[in-house]
């Protein structure tokens, strides 16, 4: 398989020197980087959020094999979708699937499935490969989730979290989310932080309850759910807040954001 960009020209630049010259002015020098095992990352356009992602994938060390989980926008494919097969292209590049690696997930746990229908038209993973291809991965694992109860993610969480402990190399998670969508500035802050906290706090049952009972529309919230539990259990002691903000910024409209964070889980 060879999964071809569906949003360049889109979400972000088509061309590959244009991306290439936009990641590297988001991106800042950073001298002392964290051991990530998750990330937490935005997913809307690179104009809007773009900066939230390179910032919060510059603090962190970066190994060459990285597991995205992004939320499924479209419905289709089954509710943990993986790519187990093949190349993922990026404008000017190619990025191989762990083939190896997908296989053993799948073999942890029969929540996951061998499935390319979810991810043909899904943005919220592929936005994540440039920046990761910018700092060096050579290879991805892509999980597009549906909606599920806790309990499903905390087990897709700790087959995930067996998964990377027994690949005996070094791999980090990438959970895509954006936060609140189209509330007022104000509004969006204070539910945002709600679930921040949570995350910040390690606490993956607390950040899916509050995210439902408060109805907050962060659209990643079973992917990061699960990177966070996987996390806890390959001994994350911290979760660290590198940047929040929201669509206004950029567009100046305050009444309608959409939120972005970026975390590094270490």
């Amino acid at each position: 398989m060879l999964r071809k960009p569906a949003v360049a020209d889109q979400f972000y630049p088509g061309d590959p020197q244009k991306l290439q010259a936009l990641i590297e002015a988001f991106t800042p020098r950073i001298a002392t980087k964290l051991t990530a095992l998750a990330i937490v990352s935005p997913h809307a356009g690179y104009v809007y959020s773009g900066m939230v992602a390179a910032e919060t994938f510059a603090h962190a060390v970066i190994p060459e094999t990285a597991i995205i989980l992004g939320p499924n926008h479209h419905g289709l494919g089954d509710r943990l979708a993986v790519t187990t097969h093949g190349k993922w292209q990026i404008p000017g590049a190619e990025v191989a699937i762990d083939s190896a690696l997908a296989q053993h997930l799948l073999s942890e746990s029969p929540l996951f499935s061998d499935d390319n229908l979810a991810h043909a038209h899904e943005h919220s993973l592929e936005v994540q490969v440039p920046f990761l291809h910018y700092h060096g991965v050579k290879k991805i694992v892509p999980i597009c989730a549906s909606f599920m109860p806790y309990d499903a993610c905390r087990q897709a969480g700790e087959a995930l979290a067996r998964t990377i402990q027994q690949a005996g190399q070094p791999i980090v998670m990438v959970a895509s989310t954006d936060m609140t969508h189209y509330e007022s500035r104000g509004a969006a802050s204070q539910k945002d932080h709600l679930a921040l906290n949570h995350i910040k706090a390690l606490d993956p049952e607390g950040l899916y309850q509050t995210v439902i009972t408060k109805r907050i529309s962060m659209c990643g919230i079973i992917p990061t759910t699960i990177a966070l539990v996987a996390a806890i259990r390959l001994g994350a002691t911290k979760a660290t807040l590198i940047r929040y903000t929201d669509s206004g910024e950029v567009s100046g409209d305050t009444d309608q954001v959409v939120g972005y964070a970026g975390l590094i889980i270490s």
